[in-house]
């Protein structure tokens, strides 16, 4: 199983921050690459679409409002991985109120393709997501 994390400070409170990204189908909101989602399930699942029309199906594994994450699983996607699980935590940076520190992490197994590209893949789709985070809210 193969794994990455990336982590970002961002300019806002963690409250603010948590606000923002904290709601399962909120991912439109701050991720232009994902341009709609749709709860279903009572909100467990969410359809996402990117750009492509692709289809992305993701169910809710664990969810904290106190703690300020959720987890969740890949169920449908075009990416090449099986037993994906990702978080996407905000903490709190000591000393700090106004800035947050965002970490978004995955495991997965590559299908079909080599470990290194999925993980490059994944770092990539993180990286690219916290720096939209970053942007949306300076």
């Amino acid at each position: 199983m193969a794994s990455t994390s990336v982590s970002k400070i961002i300019p806002a409170p963690p409250d603010r921050v948590w606000q923002l990204i904290g709601g399962f189908d909120s991912l439109p909101d701050w991720l232009p690459f994902i341009p709609s989602s749709t709860p279903q399930e009572g909100g467990r699942v969410r359809r996402l679409n990117n750009p492509d029309g692709e289809v992305i199906l993701e169910r809710l594994i664990d969810f904290s409002e106190t703690d300020r994450y959720y987890s969740y699983a890949i169920l449908q996607a075009p990416f090449p991985v099986g037993d994906y699980l990702s978080t996407l935590r905000v903490h709190t940076v000591a000393g700090k109120p106004d800035e947050s520190e965002v970490q978004w992490s995955g495991r997965f197994t590559a299908v079909n393709a080599s470990e290194d590209d999925v993980i490059a893949l994944f770092t990539g789709i993180y990286q690219d997501g916290l720096d939209a985070l970053h942007k949306a809210l300076s």
